[in-house]
């Protein structure tokens, strides 16, 4: 018999990790909603061609096709076989697979805008807490099925979203206990005059694919691949000297003027990176030129958000402005901006970090304990009538000795137990034990009704 296993890059969540999970989702979906943001669910799958094309070259190779079910016997196996090849490239074939697994929230959401424009109310501010998929390398703080918390706005030009999205995560992160974390922006418009002072706009791809990589490669393998993708020595000197830039947010200003200021595309970004800076006015907040985000589809200011730097763990979170996205899909000028959570990577942080608070595992409050028949029926409608009240509460499952029912409340993190033994039941009368003090008060049915667990 084969032994059970689930595939590379997932996992089973137990309720321990389930309950953790939840305190991280709470949060954040309380923080979108304190904001004004909606809630939206897509497809698991998405027709292959809303994705492919939308992540860059890098991207659409960890796209998850889906084969079509079966091949006809007939089938030309030549033809299958070629079909297959494409796919492992990264490339599609109808005639293999016509529908894949999302890659992120971004497009699906960009699809769903272009579907439904007319009957949006605009700006429109939606969440998405849903599971993505890639054909990545697993690894720690990677996975090939993950959650993505989004939070998108679309119908606006406004750099007051951007914003607003600092200061979601801002609140977030505070609220998880996450102190040192930072907030790194860019400005793709930065980079697009960067292409621009290295020859043209068609050197954009190649420059962000390379500088994207500069945390695993380092600046002399960046250097490498720009060589390699064609260009020149003195073009790749002065993205060095882009990527030599530091200091405070200001400085960095400064030297990006005197360096791409002659080229509107920089100006532009230069501001956008000023407006937003100053206007979340946080500490945590810095411009970092080294980051690229290799996403073909942002056009202005992008985000990453890093764990403490004492941790190890890359990326928590990130995203930016699409001006164009569901232009994607036949519907043009609807710009929009967005950012993103790794929950997954969340999690680990704050499990390094011992940051999740005492009474997250606490699921049931309140244990009856079974005394016997007449015992537990008393107990039962005591215990409904808590349910009702809100307590959750239940009933051991068997007449069983102290002992072991006290284990059962122990390893369940069950704070309180509530016994109602022969005596108790004939003064219609429960002993509550409050297991995290070693105390215990006695009180009537009523008043055990209504007693308060904290």
């Amino acid at each position: 018999m084969a032994k059970p296993s689930i595939p590379r890059g997932t996992r089973d969540f137990g309720p321990e990790v389930v309950r953790k999970r939840q305190y991280i989702l709470n949060i954040i979906r309380n923080v979108f909603e304190l904001y004004g943001f909606q809630p939206l669910e897509t497809p698991a799958m998405e027709n292959i061609e809303t994705l492919m094309g939308k992540y860059g070259e890098e991207g659409d190779k960890l796209i998850f096709k889906i084969l079509n079910n079966g091949l006809n016997e007939d089938s030309n196996k030549e033809k299958a076989s070629a079909a297959f090849e494409k796919a492992l490239l990264g490339k599609t074939d109808k005639d293999l697979t016509s529908r894949a697994l999302k890659y992120d929230l971004t497009i699906p959401f960009a699809r769903y805008v272009a579907m439904n424009h007319n009957q949006l109310t605009f700006p429109f501010k939606r969440y998405q807490i849903q599971p993505v998929w890639r054909a990545d390398n697993p690894q720690h703080g990677r996975y090939r099925e993950f959650t993505q918390c989004d939070a998108d706005v679309v119908g606006s030009k406004s750099l007051i979203n951007e914003v607003e999205l600092v200061n979601i995560y801002h609140n977030v992160f505070t609220q998880l206990g996450l102190k040192g974390y930072q907030l790194r922006i860019n400005s793709r418009k930065v980079l697009a005059a960067l292409a621009e002072s290295c020859g043209g706009a068609d050197q954009m791809i190649n420059i962000t694919i390379a500088i994207d990589k500069l945390d695993k490669i380092g600046l002399d393998g960046v250097k490498k691949e720009l060589a390699e993708r064609g260009l020149q020595p003195e073009q790749i000197e002065k993205i060095e000297k882009y990527l030599a830039i530091d200091g405070s947010n200001d400085e960095k200003l400064k030297a990006i003027e005197a360096l791409l200021g002659s080229f509107d595309q920089g100006r532009l970004g230069m501001e956008e990176l000023r407006t937003v800076t100053e206007a979340a006015n946080l500490q945590e907040l810095m411009i970092d030129l080294t980051l690229a985000r290799g996403l073909n589809y942002y056009t202005g200011i992008i985000f990453e958000a890093k764990a403490p730097a004492h941790v190890k763990m890359g990326s928590i979170g990130g995203g930016g402005r699409y001006d164009d996205l569901t232009g994607l899909f036949g519907v043009p000028n609807i710009p929009g901006v967005g950012i993103s959570f790794g929950v997954d990577r969340i999690y680990d942080v704050l499990e390094q970090m011992n940051l999740f608070p005492p009474d997250v595992q606490v699921g049931t409050q309140v244990l009856f304990f079974n005394l016997g028949d007449a015992e537990s029926k008393a107990a039962y409608k005591l215990m409904q009538e808590m349910r009702l009240a809100g307590v959750r509460c239940e009933l051991f499952h068997e007449n069983l000795k102290f002992d072991k029912q006290f284990k059962y409340a122990e390893k369940k993190s069950i704070p309180y137990v509530v016994i109602i033994g022969s005596q108790e039941l004939a003064a219609s009368e429960a002993v509550i034990k409050d297991l995290r003090k070693s105390s215990q008060v006695k009180a009537s049915f009523a008043e055990a009704a209504s007693y308060v667990f904290e």
